[in-house]
């Protein structure tokens, strides 16, 4: 069974709104070998038209060049797109139809490397049915005050235990868990 990993941008206090992060070189390479390490992404709706609007060629050509690599590793994956509301989806990509968590677990019963999600909605949802394998909080050292946070109504705690630790030069880290027991 390959397993589903999960990785956000967090601040301080919990915000996980994309534009409340600190992005530089360091922590675009590390999201490039997240995404590599898996054979397909698992996205919502909004994090997906988030993604194709800024990292799908041509709108990526012009972002800095340190950002180039994470943009050829998003736009070569493999995307499965979680929505009731899109009628298709292009970009490597294709939808999620029928029940969520009977289709997640197929995707995940497949075999290779693994899946990686993002966002908020949809990964709160996985979180609580279980199905998330490993959870990576890239965090920055900022607060911001306002904004989504992290796993906003989920319904019982998530217990986990750290297994690994990487800083920055900025004064990021990025923690990854995997779930007790």
């Amino acid at each position: 069974m390959r397993p589903l990993r999960y990785s956000i941008n967090v601040t301080l206090d919990g915000c996980v709104d994309h534009r409340a992060g600190i992005p530089d070189a360091q922590t675009h390479e590390h999201a490039a070998q997240q995404i590599a390490r898996a054979d397909a992404l698992l996205l919502g709706r909004t994090v997906y038209r988030m993604m194709e609007d800024a990292w799908r060629p041509p709108a990526s050509d012009a972002m800095p060049g340190w950002t180039q690599p994470f943009a050829r590793t998003i736009d070569a994956a493999k995307k499965y797109v979680v929505s009731s509301t899109l009628g298709s989806v292009d970009w490597n990509a294709e939808l999620v139809s029928g029940d969520l968590r009977t289709e997640v677990e197929r995707l995940k019963a497949m075999p290779g490397e693994g899946l990686y999600t993002g966002g908020v909605a949809l990964a709160t949802t996985l979180a609580g049915w279980g199905l998330i394998d490993e959870y990576t909080f890239v965090i920055h050292p900022r607060v911001v005050g306002h904004g989504p946070r992290l796993f906003e109504g989920l319904s019982e705690p998530l217990d986990l235990e750290r297994v690994d630790r990487l800083a920055f030069d900025s004064g990021i880290v990025a923690e990854t868990y995997v779930p007790r027991g």
